[in-house]
Parts: structure tokens; sequence; C-alpha cells
């Protein structure tokens, strides 16, 4: 797959999807090395709490509203966001529960990069891209370290 090309005002935004795919990549890496899911599970609910709850809400402030609330794409990221949420504080059957993790934040990633960032970077003005580029705050990656289940 050829590289997409994205709108300058919201490669911050795929920047931070890079560290959502990095997370997949880390839980697939702990799962096939056998670490527990408890080790697993806290290092997810540190990088839900620092980084992903505050993209969803970045995303859903700055870059959702210019196709609006009614639009099927929108409609679909936040019914993943919601999804993705719940799973993230799930506290039951934790062996299921990262297994969706891994495959429904890779997938919501994807969907947004592939479609729906091309659909808003297609129908957004410039004042609205513009706009996104001034208050939207990239939000920077400090790894936790406490824990390289990972390595």
């Amino acid at each position: 797959m050829k590289p997409l090309k994205r709108h300058e005002s919201i490669k911050s935004f795929s920047r931070e999807h890079h560290q959502g795919l990095l997370l997949c990549w880390k839980i697939r890496k702990g799962i096939k090395n056998g670490v527990s899911v408890e080790r697993i599970k806290k290092y997810n609910d540190w990088f839900f709490e620092n980084h992903l709850k505050p993209h969803f809400a970045d995303e859903e402030k700055y870059i959702f509203p210019i196709l609006g609330d009614e639009d099927e794409m929108i409609k679909k990221a936040l019914t993943e966001h919601r999804r993705l949420i719940r799973l993230f504080t799930e506290e039951n059957d934790l062996d299921k529960t990262i297994n969706h993790i891994e495959e429904e934040l890779d997938r919501h990633i994807r969907f947004e990069e592939r479609e729906l960032f091309m659909v808003i970077q297609e129908k957004a003005t410039p004042s609205e891209m513009q706009k996104i580029a001034e208050l939207h705050d990239e939000l920077k990656f400090v790894e936790n370290n406490d824990d390289k289940y990972w390595d």
C-alpha cells in the first residue's frame, strides 16, 4: 500500500495513531511471549489514561465536527471510540478483552487513517484545517518504562 498523503493540519493525529499501532504490536508481542494479562492490562491502563482518552477527545472536538454527527463515518468512529473505552475499562475476562483491544484498536486506527481522514481532508475548508492546526496540541508521547513487557 502506498503512503497516504496527509494534510499538515492533521499529521499530529496520525503520529498519535502510530503510538496506538505500537500498542497493538506490544500487546501481540506480550501475548506471544506469555506475558501475564495483568502486566499487559497495567500498561494498557496507563496508555489509555495518558494517550488514548485525550486523543479521542481531541478527534471528537476538532476533527469529527467537520463532517458532523449525522455522517455515517463519524457515527462509526464514535461507536468504535465507545467500544474501545468499554474494552479498556473492562476488569473481567482479561485474556479475551486484551485480544479484543489489540484487534479493534488496530482496525479502528486503520479505518480513520485510510478512510475517515481522507474524506475529512477532502471536505474540510482551508479555514477548518487551519483551525485544527491552531487549536490542537499534539500529545507528546513519553514512554512508560516501568515494565517494558514487550522487550
